[in-house]
């Protein structure tokens, strides 16, 4: 793969010391482009990538990525990995051995060796840009997420299979507790972050989002935007937190026709916010 000569972030230019005169609009491109490269049936491999050099997140196969990063002339610096699950990692070994580049993964899940672990309070810092690390336990009880808030244009979440665009993943090692906690953390984050999580599963969402919510407008007006989405192939991701607080009923468990359609499904089901996403997490495994 061609090596190209090292990269420089551009940066914004300072305000004038005359607190009076105009602030100067930084017209320059953003260096940095983000692509979801599509993989098996529905994931996604996010790159995010300066022109010359690039980072990898959750790659689940090589042979793909590799062939992309040659097509675009990049080389691959990091690997960064949200949890274990083979979708996500199953790809991290061949493309260490063929580009050297660093793997970054969450401190407390079997990783592909050898690998920088992390985990809550700390930070990565890949390609000009500081990535916190956000432990989001549930899907896997060691999975974590990456945020960098000083992205150019908005902040970059890669939450794997944590959120989803109109959903949630499966718990298979975490509790009801536990996620719903690490997407109230997620939730939390300013309205212009990008989510970029790991699967096209946002149409299968959004129709159950509607058995719940069948009366909320902004989140028919995001339906007929994604179905156009995927109609002509394109992906429904990234989304944001702003949107997702609006339409998505596992981040929505407060609200009052969420937690009605919950009681209604399971009479059993409490206003605790818990309970509902219990509830609703169950319902979603066999929704149809």
């Amino acid at each position: 793969m061609k090596q190209p000569k090292s990269a420089t972030l551009q940066t914004t230019a300072k305000a004038p010391s005359d607190s009076t005169r105009p602030r100067p609009i930084d017209t320059r491109p953003d260096p940095m482009e983000l692509f979801p490269l599509p993989a098996f049936s529905d994931n996604y491999i996010w790159i995010l990538h300066d022109g010359q050099r690039a980072l990898v997140v959750d790659p689940g196969e090589s042979h793909g990525v590799l062939a992309w990063l040659e097509q675009h002339s990049l080389t691959l610096d990091t690997i960064l990995i949200t949890h274990h699950h083979a979708d996500h990692t199953g790809g991290v070994a061949a493309l260490r051995e063929a580009t050297g580049a660093h793997v970054i993964g969450p401190a407390f899940e079997p990783m592909p060796e050898p690998l920088q672990r992390v985990s809550a309070g700390e930070h990565v810092d890949v390609l000009g840009l500081r990535f916190e690390v956000i432990e989001v336990p549930g899907h896997t009880a060691g999975h974590i997420a990456f945020y960098a808030a000083e992205a150019k244009g908005s902040p970059l979440l890669f939450c794997g299979d944590t959120l989803f665009s109109g959903g949630c993943g499966r718990l298979f090692e975490g509790t009801p507790a536990q996620m719903l906690d690490s997407l109230t953390r997620l939730a939390a984050l300013p309205a212009n972050t990008r989510v970029c999580c790991t699967h096209e599963y946002t149409l299968s969402n959004l129709k159950f989002a509607q058995a719940i919510e069948p009366d909320n407008g902004a989140l028919a007006a995001y339906v007929a935007k994604c179905q156009q989405q995927r109609a002509q192939n394109f992906p429904t991701l990234p989304s944001s937190i702003g949107v997702e607080n609006s339409i998505n009923p596992f981040l929505r468990t407060a609200e009052a026709a969420v937690v009605r359609s919950a009681q209604a499904h399971e009479p059993a089901t409490t206003a605790d916010a818990v309970s509902v996403f219990a509830t609703l997490r169950t319902w979603k495994n066999n929704f149809k």
